[in-house]
């Protein structure tokens, strides 16, 4: 039964690759809807069947379809691509950042520095690969709606594991995987690694995710999705039988998952989206939710466990708490020590498998430590351009267009606090994703503004 994680994994690549050689290239969508968001169950349940000779050939496959992609576009582009000023800056942080991987910066071998610049400095590529596609030719809906199926499913392994009282990841073999190909030995009280479990005990569920926070994670990015969806061009909210689920779906991962800081960040995508379609009853509720919270956790709530995770996380005096204000002041430190960073894989997860890093668990910062200061102020200029170009662009739209550019925008929005306090980029299906939208959607502006001179956007302000 497991098998059909690594099943599906290569069939999706080899049915994407497939349908790329045939001019199909919007195919590269399902792979990563739905081979990323298994791509370690995959990884894992290979191993535990002996084949781990195999995992060397399955872990390039996600780069691979993607390189061969941007190289099919780049091949048969016809006319003079008009770039818009967010390509450029892409563009400046990929060959930045890629100086650090050629110079000898740092104590990391050059085969390190480049497993280390590919983690960091992939994004470029899939940002490309979605930017040089054609809008017109992608059936958005479809793969929305995938994404939003792919959630429901995540729901319902979940769930599985609440009844059962049983982690999913000890039925595929992830603590065995992370320890022979990473060299990760088990921790915590149910022998996966300390992130399955939160303070006072309590379980937190990945379902088929690498992590609970990818899959918190995940759930954010479903429910930026579900909110486009069920979005009409008027602004109307609509739902049916299938977003419903889809809704109660993301509201069961959030819970289950239990990661501060993307439950942060679904209330608010939920704001920000009140906030731009002018939905003041939704803003209401909301602020009417939180106080109704603060009132319940803190006068009539009888399980203190629960309140005290909740006062320590405010606080800042779990130990979760106290480990990302350490990184970050360590992080912070050593960017005022070396303003132009201190080499690639010195910081992050890749670091870590290198046996040396300083300042994580915050994506800026990983950024910053590795490349430098001028790394991270590209690295937020694209960031805060994409949130700016979305949000101003957003009244002006139709149709798909609209959605896209919606989807985007809480998605961004909704990141924010996780990539405060982790290395959300190391999660494949939440970077390629984003990345590939974020491509599609400059695509889009740009188009538009060559159409239409008249067009002001983010960027020209």
């Amino acid at each position: 039964m497991m098998l059909v994680f690594p099943l599906v994994y290569i069939s999706s690549f080899l049915i994407s690759l497939r349908d790329i050689i045939r001019g199909k290239r919007e195919s590269v969508v399902l792979f990563l809807i739905l081979a990323l968001p298994i791509y370690i169950t995959s990884l894992s349940v290979t191993f535990s069947f002996g084949l781990n000779n195999y995992i060397k050939f399955l872990q390039p496959l996600k780069e691979l379809i993607v390189i061969f992609l941007l190289g099919t576009q780049i091949w048969t582009l016809q006319g003079k691509i008009r770039l818009h000023k967010i390509d450029f800056v892409v563009i400046a942080f990929f060959f930045y950042t890629f100086l650090y991987a050629l110079l000898p910066i740092g104590e990391q071998s050059f085969s390190n520095r480049l497993i280390a610049f590919k983690s960091l400095s992939f994004f470029p590529l899939i940002y490309f690969s979605g930017r040089l596609f054609d809008f017109r030719k992608i059936y958005l809906s479809k793969y929305f709606h995938l994404i939003l199926l792919a959630g429901i499913l995540a729901a319902s392994v979940t769930l599985f594991e609440v009844f059962f009282s049983q982690h999913f990841q000890t039925l595929t073999g992830y603590a065995d995987y992370n320890y022979y190909v990473f060299n990760v030995e088990p921790t915590g009280s149910y022998g996966l690694s300390y992130t399955f479990e939160s303070e006072g005990g309590f379980k937190r569920f990945a379902s088929f995710f690498a992590n609970p926070l990818e899959h918190a994670a995940a759930t954010l990015l479903a429910l930026a999705v579900l909110a486009a969806v069920c979005t009409t061009d008027n602004n109307k909210f609509r739902f049916n039988n299938f977003t419903g689920a889809a809704f109660v779906a993301t509201g069961i991962s959030i819970l289950l998952a239990l990661s501060r800081s993307p439950m942060v960040g679904y209330f608010l995508i939920i704001y920000v989206y009140a906030l731009i379609n002018k939905r003041k009853q939704i803003l209401y509720a909301i602020n009417l939710f939180i106080m109704s919270l603060v009132l319940y956790f803190f006068y009539w709530i009888n399980n203190k466990d629960i309140q005290e995770l909740i006062l320590n996380t405010i606080n800042f005096s779990n130990p979760s708490s106290v480990g990302h204000v350490l990184e970050w002041i360590e992080g912070v430190n050593s960017m005022i020590k070396n303003p132009l960073g201190i080499g690639l894989g010195t910081s992050g997860r890749v670091g870590g498998s290198f046996g040396e890093t300083t300042g994580g668990e915050n994506q800026f910062l990983i950024v910053g430590v590795q490349t430098g200061i001028i790394a991270v102020i590209i690295y937020l200029f694209i960031y805060y351009s994409l949130i700016k170009e979305s949000w101003n662009l957003y009244p002006t739209l139709k149709g798909k267009e609209k959605k896209l550019c919606l989807a985007l925008l809480l998605m961004k929005v909704g990141f924010i606090t996780p990539f405060l306090t982790s290395e959300l980029e190391s999660s494949s299906y939440i970077s390629y994703i984003t990345w590939f939208f974020s491509g599609l959607f400059v695509g889009v502006i740009a188009q538009k503004k060559s159409s239409n001179p008249s067009i002001r956007t983010a960027n020209d302000n």
